[in-house]
This record gives structure tokens, sequence and C-alpha cells, in this order.
């Protein structure tokens, strides 16, 4: 059970949540949305206790435990000199029923006695998956789960979050997993700053919020027509000069404050990205070739015998399961990791733009603008009008990249790549931190780009939308052309 009331949290100056009050009851599923950098993480941190509200009351029946959508510090898996004691501190666990869930969440390779601190990043949050299923806490807290999880690990997940017999609050921009056994949606009002609650799953939210938007939309539409009418009104009191029209004239300019303070918001919208994107520098007709590129880690072989080739405005997806190579592939032709053996050709006019999930080359120290500028000479109007395109207006220019959420973060990278002349972009895993309202954005700008593309996604509908001409299938090292329907 979780009682939150009058709660209040503001980040720096900024409100968060301003008398947020919801209930969840005993062994509820519940789904938590909103747009990134709402509140989502933070709420959790509230829950969880890791953070204290400015205001309210907030109380959890039980042990809550949170699970972040990317495990950095973790100071039980740090000091844990196995997996198995990270698993099942208590021992109270069988070694069969930990390797059945490192297996499930795609983790098979690693032993029991391996050391977690030496784990990848995706591989530490998997872990944590793992532990937090293993312990069963009364309260469960799961922030995007699925982002390092192939296909089958995401099925699996969804069935093991199904049968959860306790109480179970997800942030996921995974709509499958929010529309299986999820009964309750909580989501975050960036406008408002409150929490709203809506019965059902993520598809009768949806529909209920659409219905209950498209009745605000009417209601502000016709208050805004009220409003007018009584301006015109005013105005035409301006010449009456007695001290009875005087005073109503008054009264009447009150009456119109009043109104317009009381108007609400309009509700946010997917905002169409209407920016011009710099041509791509010139380069050949081949701007990049690969001729038998070996990979290995100590005595695990990871590239082996790559053949691939990219043309001049092509868009290739690169498609296998996680492990099968791809980021290192990409990190490869970045020269970001050295090669074994073979042969990288590249274009001297070519030009990459790069996205990773780590975010490797932003600097976290740096503000918004100060990022921008460092990558596109303009005057700040025209830097903060192409950050605005990309949802980040008013003061949020001036916070540092450090303070926003992983889908802010993409959101800025991808805003970065698309002012610069790039003639190819290299795009890992673009929509991992993304909320579905990101993910159109994201997407109706990169339909734009007139460059070479290589994309790796999870997200299925993704990769069909950006419409690639070839498919590169790892660790099978086969292209295929894909079917246009005519």
């Amino acid at each position: 059970m979780i009682l939150v009331k009058d709660l209040s949290y503001s980040y720096g100056r900024e409100p968060l949540f301003d008398g947020v009050s919801f209930y969840v009851t005993k062994n509820s599923k519940v789904g938590l949305v909103g747009a990134n950098g709402s509140g989502k993480s933070t709420l959790f941190k509230l829950l969880s206790g890791q953070e204290t509200p400015d205001e309210g009351k907030i109380e959890v029946s039980g042990k809550a435990v949170w699970v972040p959508q990317e495990v950095k510090h973790d100071p039980d898996m740090e000091k844990a000199e196995t997996i198995r004691s990270y698993l099942d501190p208590h021992r109270q666990k069988q070694d069969y029923e930990m390797s059945r869930i490192l297996a499930r969440l795609e983790m098979s390779q690693l032993t029991l006695e391996a050391m977690p601190a030496h784990l990848s990043g995706g591989q530490k949050t998997k872990l944590a998956i793992a532990r937090a299923l293993l312990m069963e806490p009364e309260v469960l807290l799961l922030d995007e789960p699925t982002n390092f999880l192939d296909i089958s690990g995401k099925q699996w997940l969804a069935q093991a979050l199904g049968k959860y017999s306790k109480t179970l609050v997800i942030i996921s921009h995974d709509l499958a997993l929010l529309d299986g056994e999820i009964n309750k949606i909580l989501e975050i009002n960036l406008q408002t700053k409150k929490i709203e609650e809506y019965t059902g799953n993520y598809s009768s939210f949806e529909k209920l919020k659409s219905e209950k938007e498209a009745l605000l939309v009417r209601h502000i539409h016709v208050e805004q027509k009220h409003i007018e009418r009584m301006k015109e009104g005013w105005l035409k009191m301006s010449h009456v000069k007695s001290e009875k029209g005087v005073r109503q004239r008054l009264q009447l300019e009150k009456r119109i404050e009043k109104m317009e303070e009381r108007l609400p918001p309009m509700p946010l919208v997917a905002k169409k990205i209407k920016v011009r994107l710099p041509e791509p520098a010139w380069v050949g007709e081949v701007p990049l070739i690969i001729r038998n590129l070996h990979k290995s880690y100590g005595s695990h072989k990871i590239l082996e015998g790559i053949h691939f080739d990219i043309k001049r405005g092509e868009r290739i997806a690169l498609v296998g399961p996680n492990g099968a190579g791809k980021s290192t592939m990409i990190k490869v032709i970045m020269g970001m990791t050295e090669k074994d053996r073979g042969e990288i050709e590249k274009d001297a006019k070519l030009a990459i733009g790069y996205y990773s999930q780590e975010f490797e080359t932003m600097d976290m120290n740096k503000t918004l603008l100060e990022t921008l500028k460092e990558k596109y000479s303009g005057e700040e109007g025209v830097l903060r009008s192409h950050l605005g395109r990309f949802l980040f207006s008013g003061d949020k220019v001036f916070q540092r990249v450090a303070s926003l959420s992983g889908g802010e973060k993409t959101r800025l990278s991808i805003a970065l790549l698309l002012v610069q002349h790039y003639n190819l972009l290299i795009l890992d895993e673009p929509t991992t931190y993304l909320d579905v309202l990101s993910q159109r954005l994201i997407l109706e700008a990169l339909k734009l780009y007139k460059g070479a593309m290589v994309v790796v996604s999870h997200t299925p509908e993704f990769i069909e939308e950006l419409k690639p001409s070839r498919k590169f299938y790892l660790p099978e090292n086969k292209m295929e052309q894909v079917e246009k329907l005519i």
C-alpha cells in the first residue's frame, strides 16, 4: 500500500510536484507515466526513502525496493564478492533458482562465482532486477526494466511481473508491458505538477485521457472566445468618460484578468519538428566499407569476418540479440575500440555523427545552451529556438546536462546531431530512454535527415518507420535487402 498526501518537491527552483495526492492499494500493479523530465524517477526516490519531500506525507507499507533504469552505484553490488552473494545475501535461495533467472534475463553466460563489479552497465541493471524479483519486496519499483533486454527477455519479464503477487509500480515506454496486467495508471502532469489517476491499463488510459483533453480543449476555446468578446466590449467603452462608464470599464477589466488567470493551460501535444536541417556534407558514392573485420575479447569472439558497406544517403538497420556485437561493431567504426584485424575504408569526406545510449561524448557539467554552442554557431535566440523544438524551453536551457533524465539526454543528443553537416549518422539504441511522445518527436526529426544512417533499436516500429533499405544481421554476418511495398 502507498499513500501520498499533499506532496510538494522542488528540484532547485523548479517545482516537480505541487500538492500531489494519490493512493495505491495493496497488491496493485500500477504504471507510472509522464513526459521525460516530469519527475517519474524522482517520485521513485521519494517512495523508496532516498529523497525527502519538501512538504506532505508519504506512507509505504512494508519494504520498498527501487531498481533505477541504469545501475551505476549500488553499494551492495560493489562490495559483493560474487553474483551469488549479491543475489542471495541471506542464503535463502537455491543455485538453480538464481541461474534460471539469470538465463531468463539473457545472462546465462555468467557464473554465480563471477564478480558483479566487473559487469557492464546493462548487466548490472539486469542483475539488480534479478535480485529484486528474488527478494519479493512488498513494494517493487521498476524504472524502465526492459531497456537492456531483447524480445525474449522482455516477454519473460512481462510474464514474471504479471505473476508478481505484491505491489508493483513500473515506469516503461514499452506499451506492451503497460498493457499487460496493469490495473491502474498514474500520470504526472508536467503542466499542473499534479498526479492524475486512471483505472485500467495503458490503452484505457490513452482513451480516457484523449476524451478528457478533448473536452478541456473545447472548454478553453469557448472561454477564449468569451474573453475576446469581453475585450471587444471593453474597447467600445473606451470613449465613455463619465464616472459610471469608467467604473464599469475597470470592473470589466478586472473580470477579464480573473478569467485569463483561471484559464487552464492547453494540454501538451506532440510538437511537429519544423526544423530546416543542414544539408549533409558531400561524400563519395560508398562512404564506408568494412572488409573481413574480426574482434575478440580474450577467447570470446565477438565479430568474425564482417563484410559491410553503406551507400550515400542509405539507411541500414543493425539487427541481432544482445551480445551479438552490434555496439562493438559501431565502436570499431568510430575508432573507440581497436579491431583485431580487417580493413575499414572511409571516404576522405566522411563526417560521422554518433549517438550512444551511454552518452560518452557529452560533458555533464555544461548547460544545454553551452553544449549546443560548442556544436553550432548562431545567436542565442536561434540556439534557444532549436532547443525549444526538442521540448527544451524557458530556463530549461540553463540546466546542467547531468541534471537531465535519460530521455532528455537522448533528445539533446539528437538535437546536437541534427544541426551539423554530418553525412552519416550512427545511432545506437536512440529510443532506450524515451517516452512515447519523445519517440514520435525524434522519429519525425530523423525522417527528415537526408544523409546515410546506421541504426540499432529494439523497437521494431521505430525501425520500420525509418524505412531502412537494408538490414545487417549479427551474428550471422548477413546483409539483407528490405522489400519495398509497391
